[in-house]
Parts: structure tokens; C-alpha cells; sequence
């Protein structure tokens, strides 16, 4: 059995209370190296490998009690969705977490009844469409981030409330607030971007 396991954020306070008994019953640990550190199981670990090589090493090891660590919610823009796509569905079980952002959302106490959900994760986001939204809620990665949400925004001549959620949950977590003109050209820590009408 392949069990999926969101570990939100980061702080471990904001895991599920079966997330580390889980860790401890298993045959095999699969994270990065960051996740397993946190954990430091006492069992059998392997560092994430490439999709290619995880898909390969599943598939073979079928047998085992195999628990992979997923940052935030796995299926919100991660890696249960991958493996849901590999495994027949009655091999699996996923284990949500808290997303980050949901954290951030939290954080900011706004509402997520209204909010479209995206990410910029080796794919090119259709701003058009995100900005139709009044409230957009964005996993970023280091090509598509805060600096170019707000070239994007400013080249439709409209106007928004940028936040910028940093190291969520972690002693260095920091929530900043701009606008399309006001987010300095920099590299941001990890981050999530919620996007809304000012």
C-alpha cells in the first residue's frame, strides 16, 4: 500500500496527529531531504528521486507499507495527483494536509468560499482568465513568482492587492502586502501569492 501523507506546511504542529505513527509503522519513507529531517523515521528512507524513478520503484515495491511525505495537501497542486495517475486507485491512500494557501488565507483571516485555485508550477498561467477572478490563490515556482504575477497584472492596465506568503509556518514566515506597482524586483523565499480585487 502506497500511503500519501500531507504534511502542510511545514510547522509540525499543523500535521494531522496520525501523520508520525504513520512515519513509524512503515517499511519505507520516501521524502526530500527536508521532510525526512523533520521526521528522522527510524525506518527505511529514500531521498524523492525523479517522477520517472519514484513511478519505477512504486510499481515494484507494491508489497511494502510505503509512505510518501507530500508537502501541503497532495492533491492541491502535488504529488498525489501524480500518483493517483501511476497506481490503481484501491492501492493508494492519501492523507490530506493543510495547504499553503490555505494557511496563508488563514493568516490573512480572508474567506476561500470565493477564491480560484492555481498554480504556476511548470506551466504558463492564463492571466486573462485568472483575472477575472476576485480572488486568486496561486502556487508559485522560480519562473513564474510575485515579480512576474505583477508585470502580468500591470500589462492589463488593472489593479490589484498582491500578498505574498513566505516560508509559511516557519520562524522566518513572512505576509507581505503590495500592489501590481509596489512588489520590489527581487527574489521571494518560497511563497504563495493571493491575488485580489483592491
Amino acid at each position: 500500500m502506497i500511503t500519501v501523507v500531507g504534511i502542510g506546511p511545514g510547522a509540525a504542529d499543523l500535521r494531522l496527529a496520525g501523520t508520525a505513527a504513520l512515519v513509524a509503522q512503515a517499511d519505507v519513507v520516501i521524502g526530500s531531504k527536508r521532510q525526512l529531517a523533520e521526521f528522522d523515521p527510524q525506518v527505511t528512507t529514500l531521498v524523492l528521486p525523479h517522477l520517472d524513478e519514484l513511478g519505477t520503484y512504486l510499481k515494484a515495491h507494491r508489497q511494502l507499507n510505503i509512505i510518501l511525505l507530500a508537502s501541503g495537501d497532495p492533491l492541491l497542486y502535488g504529488i498525489g495527483n501524480w500518483v493517483l495517475k501511476q497506481l490503481p486507485a484501491s492501492e493508494i491512500k492519501i492523507i490530506p494536509g493543510i495547504s499553503s494557501i490555505q494557511y496563508c488565507f488563514h493568516q490573512l483571516g480572508l474567506s476561500m468560499n470565493d477564491v480560484y485555485l492555481t498554480s504556476s508550477h511548470g506551466r504558463q498561467p492564463d492571466f486573462d482568465f485568472l483575472l477575472h477572478h476576485d480572488k486568486v490563490g496561486m502556487v508559485t515556482d522560480q519562473v513564474i513568482g510575485p515579480v512576474e504575477i505583477a508585470v502580468a497584472i500591470r500589462k492589463r492596465k488593472q489593479h490589484r492587492v498582491i500578498y505574498v506568503g513566505e516560508n509559511l509556518s516557519y520562524p522566518n514566515e513572512k505576509i507581505s502586502r503590495f500592489t501590481e506597482t509596489t512588489v520590489p524586483n527581487q527574489k521571494f523565499g518560497m511563497n504563495v501569492v493571493i491575488i485580489t480585487n483592491a
